[in-house]
């Protein structure tokens, strides 16, 4: 059952996401969930742009000055994610469909010159095989038989926190892009959320081993018990950060 705490909570961030976006407003809750939402979840994939240079992306479209030397790829994926954000909000009222992901993830990946130079599909599946350290993931010729099999799963469901751990572990698993699945798996996750009044889920760098340990059970015992126990962990860390703007 959605509380009304909840229900609040979430007419609150869709009214001022769209507010603040079209206003170019750097200083509410859009720009602080885009710059947490991008910083934690391309840091989780090995990106080693800072807090700060990630806003300093976000907010003037430069990186400060510094002596360090950041990476091509982290910048690229950087303003990928923002702009999968926006395209997240722009589609917020179609339903989840396997075309919607595949734009999600060319919004990420098409800036990126080393993913082009490998030759990597942009916004399809995957034309490779990948693996997830030791695991073995769905082979290129069957992604689109298990993603037709999850959204058939996923649009029989009344959703809730359960459904989209579910869902999210079945996504990792399929792991339908040559790369970027995470990511894009982690920002279904925030929409999900978002439409059917859960409080998103955001997941921390800092809890970056539970979240991979949560997804080897999954794929191991078919438990969610510690992934729904962390996305719970992480509802309530985004929604007491976002307490502060309402």
């Amino acid at each position: 059952m959605n509380s009304p705490e909840n229900i609040e909570f979430l007419n609150f961030l869709v009214k001022r996401f769209k507010i603040e976006r079209d206003k170019f407003d750097r200083s509410g809750v859009y720009a602080y969930t885009q710059r947490l939402f991008a910083y934690h979840s391309n840091k989780i994939e090995g990106s080693i742009l800072t807090e700060e240079q990630t806003a300093f992306l976000f907010d003037n479209g430069t990186l400060p000055r510094s002596d360090d030397c950041y990476r091509a790829k982290d910048v690229e994926e950087m303003n990928g994610h923002f702009l999968m954000f926006n395209r997240m909000l722009d589609t917020l009222d179609e339903p989840l469909s396997q075309e919607l992901i595949k734009q999600f993830h060319y919004e990420l990946k098409s800036g990126v010159f080393e993913d082009r130079a490998n030759g990597y599909a942009i916004g399809d599946y995957k034309q490779r095989p990948n693996m997830i350290g030791m695991y073995e993931t769905v082979r290129p010729e069957n992604v689109t038989q298990e993603m037709n099999l999850l959204m058939d799963w996923y649009n029989s469901q009344e959703v809730d926190i359960s459904v989209l751990a579910e869902f999210h572990a079945r996504y990792e698993s399929i792991h339908p892009f040559q790369d970027g699945n995470g990511r894009t798996g982690r920002l279904i996750l925030f929409r999900e959320c978002m439409k059917n009044c859960v409080v998103p889920v955001v997941i921390e760098d800092a809890n970056r081993n539970k979240y991979l340990e949560a997804l080897k059970e999954y794929r191991e015992e078919k438990s969610l018990d510690k992934l729904i126990t962390l996305f719970e962990k992480e509802q309530q860390f985004y929604f007491e950060k976002c307490k502060y703007f309402m």
